[in-house]
């Protein structure tokens, strides 16, 4: 599977990122290169990961996270988690990570 362009979008200078069903080293420098280009680029002010289609996350998963609330935070900026299913958010719980990104339930892109 194949990170695509098509899965960030931003939104009300909000980058939106459709996260892949399997995220791991494989996928992670793509998905990160994508991100900081339009994160630099558009002016984002925040970042959301959707998770709804992901079923497999490995440590390069937190990492993404991390390097982004890095890069984001610089800007005065956040990242937000959507759509974590109960494996998923258990990972970013056992990490810490839900310490530096916010989980949210329900976004403006459900519909």
């Amino acid at each position: 599977m194949k990170v695509l362009e098509d899965d960030f979008r931003v939104i009300d200078s909000c980058l939106c990122v459709r996260m892949p069903e399997e995220i791991d080293h494989c996928h992670a420098e793509e998905l990160c290169r994508i991100a900081d280009h339009i994160i630099l680029e558009e002016q984002v002010e925040n970042v959301l990961f959707d998770f709804s289609a992901t079923r497999f996350m490995d440590s390069s998963g937190i990492g993404i996270l991390i390097g982004r609330c890095r890069l984001i935070s610089c800007f005065g900026g956040k990242v937000y988690v959507c759509h974590a299913d109960r494996k998923i958010r258990r990972l970013l719980e056992m990490s810490g990570v839900q310490k530096l990104v916010e989980i949210v339930e329900e976004t403006g892109m459900d519909q």
